[in-house]
């Protein structure tokens, strides 16, 4: 009688992942009463890059200059480790990252969270190289070219902290990716 395999287990989602270059990887900080407890393993930082590869709306987070939030979603892109969006020059969001450039961007989900913290960085439409990207990104993602307007901003955001959980299994895989330019 030929002898039979048992069936693979499932891949499961949490397991023990290499550091993206050039950072830590841990629990996120929070209040004990979260109930996250050290381990070994880790989401892996695929999970968090395909979410933002694949989301087609991402929520920015500004402060206005008194400080209040400012939250709106936008259309954009993850491209080479950042997350690239663009805004009129005009609009509230521009007007906070003149005066602080210091950003959160999350994905819709409640239930599979991604959100990503940074410092926006204006990107300069002579790039030719960047700019080629970012149009083949939108063609491919959106269906249409790069819509860049000479009242028009672009940013990139590379992240400083990079936090990422499902509901289904929180606070066990609760993550937190710190970047070295975050600081020690």
């Amino acid at each position: 009688m030929p002898k039979t395999r048992p069936p693979e287990a499932p891949k499961k989602l949490l397991r023990k992942a290499a550091d993206p270059a050039g950072c830590r990887v841990g629990l996120p900080d929070v209040p004990a009463m979260y109930g996250l407890k050290s381990r070994k393993a880790y989401l892996p930082f695929s999970h968090a890059e395909k979410r933002l590869t694949e989301a087609r709306n991402y929520w920015i987070c500004t402060a206005r200059p008194d400080g209040r939030p400012h939250s709106i979603p936008v259309w954009g892109f993850w491209i080479e480790g950042a997350v690239y969006f663009g805004t009129a020059r005009s609009s509230r969001k521009a007007r906070n990252l003149a005066q602080n450039s210091a950003v959160s961007i999350h994905l819709d989900s409640g239930d599979d969270v991604v959100i990503l913290e940074g410092l926006a960085v204006e990107v300069d439409l002579t790039d030719k190289p960047t700019f080629k990207k970012l149009d083949a990104a939108s063609r491919a993602k959106y269906n249409m070219p790069l819509m860049v307007v000479p009242e028009g901003v672009l940013y990139s955001v590379r992240p400083r902290f990079v936090l990422a959980w499902t509901e289904k299994d929180f606070p066990n895989n609760a993550t937190r990716w710190r970047f070295n330019s975050a600081g020690a």
